[in-house]
């Protein structure tokens, strides 16, 4: 099988790129990090691709709003490339302040709508929050959560809260299996009523940990999972004894590579 190409667009900020593109590697990608401005420079690049990956961090050190100036230098300089992405059978990825990019760029989106259905903002408690949460996916949708039943990941931000703009935009979410991943219990539980910290780390509505394009090829979420690839960064890795061989993180990767198999 020939291995599928990942572009990894870092910018200033931007500290999560080697593991996610290291994530991408072990499960059988052949991944590139570059700098925005390279691409910029030569937006063709981006052709060879099959994965573009928006990874975490604090680009452009979140002034004015997470992932807002990343974005504004995509829709001004590179929207060409991005609707190349969005347009063909290609795979798009954010995680965190990645998916916070994403969401400003309304990548996810119907571009003829005035306002977009959803958006990401403070959490709950108005601070930055860092801890492990339990994730359910909510169907086989989205190319990315294929196979997974519930997933255990960290998670570290402070702008990751979910808000729909209506009930409308809810609803249409729903209809249009747009809502990947919520935020569950060790149970697996989990609902449209918001649960309570810290099972839902921020106060998401519907405990909305994730969402993807209507096409599920598209998917943005906000816990890191290239930030649990071995058991050994498991936080009870020295207690717990019947970890798994890969840590659940992988198998995001991974199924973005068997896409292209």
């Amino acid at each position: 099988m020939t291995k599928p190409r990942v572009l990894v667009v870092r910018a200033p900020g931007t500290n999560c790129d080697v593991e996610t593109a290291y994530a991408f590697e072990l499960a059988g990608a052949e991944p590139v990090r570059l700098h925005v401005n390279q691409l910029i420079e030569q937006p063709a690049i981006a052709q060879s691709y099959q994965i573009l990956c928006f990874p975490g961090g604090f680009s452009y050190g979140d002034d004015i709003a997470a992932g807002r100036i990343a974005a504004v230098q995509w829709q001004t300089k590179l929207s060409e490339t991005l609707e190349s992405f969005k347009s063909k059978d290609r795979l798009v990825l954010g995680i965190c302040n990645g998916f916070q990019i994403m969401m400003r760029l309304g990548i996810f989106f119907d571009e003829s709508e005035e306002s977009a259905p959803a958006t990401l903002t403070w959490n709950n408690q108005a601070r930055f929050e860092t801890r492990w949460v339990h994730l359910k996916p909510e169907s086989d949708h989205c190319v990315f959560l294929r196979g997974i039943d519930q997933i255990y990941l960290p998670m570290a931000h402070a702008e990751g809260r979910l808000l729909t703009r209506d009930a409308a935009a809810r609803e249409a979410l729903g209809r249009n299996k747009q809502i990947a991943v919520r935020y569950c219990d060790a149970g697996g539980h989990t609902g449209e009523s918001v649960l309570p910290f810290p099972v839902n780390p921020n106060g998401a509505e519907g405990n909305i940990a994730g969402i993807c394009d209507p096409s599920g090829r598209i998917f943005g979420l906000m816990p890191h999972p290239e930030r649990f690839l071995d058991p050994t960064n498991h936080p009870a890795w020295t207690r717990q004894e019947s970890l798994a061989k890969h840590g659940d993180g992988l198998k995001i990767f991974q199924n973005a590579v068997a896409y292209f198999g």
